[in-house]
């Protein structure tokens, strides 16, 4: 026969507590139950799925919604964003950003590259890309996120790292993105990590710190000299064009005038030969005929003149003075 429990008594406060010995068993064994029962199911959002690992193996993915599992950490669901395009930032931070791969980044390092003409270059940029598969995600790579902004650095440099400095600056930045995006897709593919990348975006280009100010001196004086080209270029095309239409005017005046007096030197001529054979049959009557047509055409130009025969004696009894 077993002695009754005992009770104990505890000290507290100066106060005597006396706890029965059925007490110290329930309070434990109610405390694993709630945590058993808190830890047999879980909650899916909607934009995730859940994998589901029972003692670290792979079982099954859940879909969004309500979910029961093995408690006591036997089954662990760990939620993945498929249906949302994540972003990582490279060289600076969003204020407000939820992706954990953010977290105890170096952003001065990651800014800071090196161009191909050795000249340092301040870069910073976003990655856009998606979970396109779970499984190969969590299980197929240590690490995943970090490795992912470790390969998209390494692509990025390599990338700089075939451009001049004035290409990185000015206009080379859209190929650089595409090529960056292209590089990492590359490395990506025979990793199988279960991501998809969508796009590189080039955020901020500026040369360092310390020189920041002679760049933009420089920057300053090429486009200076490019407004000075344009205006000369400008100029020119205001100008050339004006100059060859004058000139192309000119010398079609020229022409039609060669051809105005080719034609009348010519109808001159033919009009001589004409004449000359009308005078060889008639050399009188032609002769007085041009004669008559020459003082006609002479007599009206000289306006008031009076013409006399040379055996005239007197000449002021013909002159009308008073008009």
């Amino acid at each position: 026969m077993k002695p009754p429990p005992v009770s104990r008594n505890f000290n507290v406060g100066g106060s005597t507590l006396q706890i029965s010995p059925r007490w110290l068993i329930l309070t434990p064994a109610a405390l694993l139950l709630l945590y058993g029962l808190l830890t047999s199911f879980f909650t899916v959002p909607p934009e995730s799925v859940a994998v589901v690992q029972r003692f670290g193996k792979f079982r099954q993915t859940a879909d969004p919604g309500l979910h029961f599992k093995l408690p006591f950490g036997i089954d662990k669901a760990t939620e993945l964003p498929i249906r949302r395009q994540l972003k990582m930032d490279f060289g600076f931070a969003t204020p407000g950003s939820t992706n954990p791969d953010q977290s105890g980044s170096s952003y001065d390092r990651e800014r800071d590259l090196v161009t191909g003409d050795l000249n340092a270059a301040q870069v910073e940029w976003l990655l856009h890309y998606k979970i396109s598969d779970p499984r190969p995600y969590l299980f197929n790579v240590r690490a995943p996120g970090m490795t992912l902004r470790d390969l998209m650095e390494s692509s990025m440099r390599e990338v700089i790292g075939d451009r001049t400095i004035d290409e990185v600056l000015t206009i080379g930045r859209n190929q650089i993105a595409s090529d960056a995006l292209l590089r990492l897709r590359e490395v990506l593919e025979p990793l199988n990590m279960g991501i998809t990348v969508d796009y590189v975006q080039l955020n901020n280009v500026n040369p360092p710190g310390p020189v920041q100010r002679s760049f933009d001196e420089v920057n300053r004086a090429q486009q200076e000299r490019e407004q000075m080209i344009n205006e000369a270029n400008g100029e020119y095309n205001r100008v050339i064009p004006k100059a060859r239409g004058t000139a192309e005017q000119r010398v079609s005046a020229a022409e039609g005038y060669a051809i105005q007096r080719v034609n009348q030197a010519e109808g001159e001529v033919t009009r001589f030969r004409q004449m000359l054979a009308e005078y060889e049959k008639s050399p009188a009557i032609t002769r007085r005929r041009i004669y008559l047509e020459t003082m006609n055409e002479v007599l009206p130009q000289l306006g008031s003149k009076v013409v006399i025969d040379e055996d005239a004696k007197q000449f002021l009894p013909l002159m009308n003075l008073q008009k």
